[in-house]
């Protein structure tokens, strides 16, 4: 396991140099325009994830609440964001499928169900948020 591990680590360079001088022989220039462009572009997207989780949190908490989605789709966009700005087509290609998966949708429904069991506690004899008895002062 550890030497497959070790070989996708290493094969994963050695293949993204592989496509890049395939694809730069004999159109080098748009090649290095690309990776530029995605190195722009993914720290553009590590920089906007960023704004984004506080301002989301910052709404989130003042409201009470704790936001999962938010952390999650910054943490998408972080991981994309670096992908981009490591040179190579493939982990552009990956990036772009990080960005366009709809993961936002099962982690907003999974936080949503979760807000919801936390805003109301099951009701039953011994859980509610009512407790019964009386109470007397002595003096």
């Amino acid at each position: 396991m550890r030497l497959l591990i070790l070989g996708i680590l290493m094969g994963f360079p050695l293949l993204e140099g592989a496509v890049l001088y395939r694809l730069g022989q004999g159109h080098g220039g748009w090649v290095i325009a690309w990776l530029l462009f995605s190195a722009i572009a993914g720290i553009v997207l590590i920089k906007q994830a960023r704004f984004s989780l506080v301002t989301r949190l910052a709404g989130e908490l003042s409201r009470g609440q704790f936001s999962l989605t938010a952390i999650i789709d910054s943490f998408r966009t972080v991981v994309a964001g670096l992908l981009l700005i490591f040179p190579g087509i493939i982990s552009d290609v990956m990036a772009l499928v990080l960005l366009l998966l709809p993961i936002r949708e099962p982690a907003y429904q999974y936080a949503q169900a979760r807000n919801d069991r936390a805003a109301s506690p099951a009701q039953g004899p011994d859980r509610g948020s009512v407790i019964e008895g009386e109470f007397r002062r002595e003096r």
